[in-house]
């Protein structure tokens, strides 16, 4: 009997003996893995990238400040503005968010919003169209005319006030041309005008409305700064502001 039990215990093949099964392993014991940092974390994902711009005045000693960035591939822009004024005081804070196609303006202290939104009619006629949620809307059409950096706007409030405002736009500058109302004449046509250029690595600008002219000079830099925390970096642009305005008349 105990050789018929041998001889078939023999007989059996290799994959059908069972393995010992071993011992389980002490959780205790295991190796303790260290878990990611916050800084490996943050490093790792990929986040937008942060602009912020601050501008000063010398004729109001105001600050301006902008920050922005782009989201999902750049098909959007996030942006937060503001002002300081001598006491510290944060004024006039905007938010918006723009796209190709339609954009969101919002102002935290009046608590109104404005809608924007642009399409093309063919190669060269375009539409703007906005509305204030607290006052009225606009309509604009641009028209490119045959020169590149050339081109006519008419635009007009809606509901609609007298005739639209005709602006002429050229590479340097623009002039509009529109109708007002003043005491001594019900409607008087009013023309006015920018014109922009560079000047020794800064922008300056002179602005021409009724009988008052404003000349403004800036002057950026821009300065590298690497954060060690984030392990990136980013440009922060200073802007400083000089302007003077003068009555056209007072010069004759």
């Amino acid at each position: 009997m105990a050789e018929s039990e041998s001889v078939s215990a023999s007989q059996k093949r290799p994959d059908e003996v069972v393995p010992p099964i071993p011992p389980a392993a002490d959780p205790q014991q295991q190796p303790h893995q260290p878990s990611p940092s916050l800084v490996s974390i943050l490093s790792s994902s990929k986040r937008p990238s942060l602009r912020v711009t601050s501008e000063f005045d010398s004729e109001t000693s105001i600050l301006f400040h902008k920050l922005s960035c782009r989201l999902l591939n750049s098909l959007a822009k996030l942006k937060f503005s503001f002002q300081n004024n001598n006491k510290g005081e944060v004024l006039e804070p905007h938010f918006s968010l723009s796209s190709k196609f339609l954009s969101l303006h919002y102002d935290l202290e009046d608590q109104n919003a404005l809608l924007k939104t642009s399409f093309d009619v063919g190669p060269r006629l375009h539409f703007d169209v906005a509305h204030d949620l607290k006052a009225q809307g606009e309509v604009a059409m641009v028209a490119k005319l045959a020169d590149p950096g050339y081109a006519l706007e008419l635009s007009s409030p809606v509901p609609t006030i007298g005739r639209p405002r005709a602006t002429l736009k050229f590479p340097i500058g623009e002039i509009s041309l529109e109708e007002k109302e003043e005491e001594e004449v019900k409607r008087a046509l009013s023309i006015s005008g920018v014109v922009k250029g560079r000047l020794s690595n800064g922008s300056c600008s002179a602005q021409f409305s009724d009988e008052e002219l404003k000349l403004r000079y800036c002057y950026k830099v821009e300065v590298f700064l690497f954060l060690m925390f984030f392990r990136d970096h980013c440009y922060l642009q200073l802007a400083f502001v000089a302007g003077v305005s003068f009555l056209c008349h007072n010069l004759t």
